[in-house]
């Protein structure tokens, strides 16, 4: 594990500009569960599908309720020694972007500017207007729909006010994924992190900075699809082993 770590250092500390990629297993050392893991909350509910969302009211009250349970699961996480590293490492300019799959808001809550993070899956922390973009803060929207399921309409437009996150059916956010692309290509060295890397388009961005040169280091508790294609492998705490590696 020690030389696995010194390895790690070696790549920060002598390359020009690394991309982070994390997924949902830096927020499990949070106390945050994996929600596509067995036993996980999509293995219990059926995830509501984006276009039932639009066309039923019915629907999207079953979306709220599942918003709300995804907030008992994520209310009292703080970033852990994960994310403070990533953001240790966005401070000395080591890492130009954090991609993220999470939703959580904890990259930012650890300090990484918000122009630093591309998030592919989008936004738990906040809801806007599907037709006008307007952002609402979620504190009204639950008191209102705890109490009597009343569903949030957008007081510009009258759209319909959504989670911020992407759901399953939604296309990816176009803007997002092609800065993560971009970092992608522009990056020597490419830290994917805390994640199955199953889940496509965003698991295609570690092998896009492999095919322009980059290396390519996965750390996650368990093995990946990606794992012949790594220079470095490690199968560890992603905590201890960034904050290990810090240059």
């Amino acid at each position: 594990m020690s030389e696995h770590i010194e390895q790690l250092k070696d790549l920060l500390t002598h390359c020009q500009r690394a991309v982070v990629f994390t997924g949902a297993g830096i927020s499990t050392e949070s106390g945050i569960p994996d929600f596509r893991s067995p036993g996980g909350v999509w293995s219990k509910h059926q995830p509501v599908d984006f276009s039932d969302f639009v066309a039923s009211a019915d629907a999207r009250r079953a979306s709220w309720r599942l918003k709300l349970m995804f907030d008992r699961d994520m209310q009292h996480a703080k970033p852990n020694l994960g994310h403070q590293a990533i953001a240790s490492l966005v401070a000395s300019d080591i890492v130009s972007h954090v991609i993220t799959q999470n939703v959580d808001g904890l990259h930012q809550h650890s300090g990484v500017p918000e122009d630093k993070i591309i998030e592919l899956h989008g936004n738990a922390t906040y809801a806007h207007c599907l037709d006008c973009g307007q952002r609402y803060d979620l504190g009204l929207i639950k008191e209102n729909f705890e109490r009597d399921e009343s569903l949030p309409v957008c007081d510009h437009c009258d759209g319909l006010v959504k989670a911020a996150t992407i759901s399953f059916g939604q296309a990816m956010p176009e803007q997002a994924m092609l800065q993560a692309q971009v970092a992608a290509n522009e990056c020597d060295l490419f830290l994917a992190i805390g994640s199955s890397l199953q889940v496509y388009p965003a698991a295609g961005f570690p092998l896009v900075a492999k095919r322009n040169g980059a290396k390519l280091v996965i750390i996650n508790r368990d093995p990946t699809d990606l794992d012949a294609s790594a220079d470095l492998l490690i199968h560890d705490e992603i905590g201890v082993t960034l904050d290990g590696a810090l240059p």
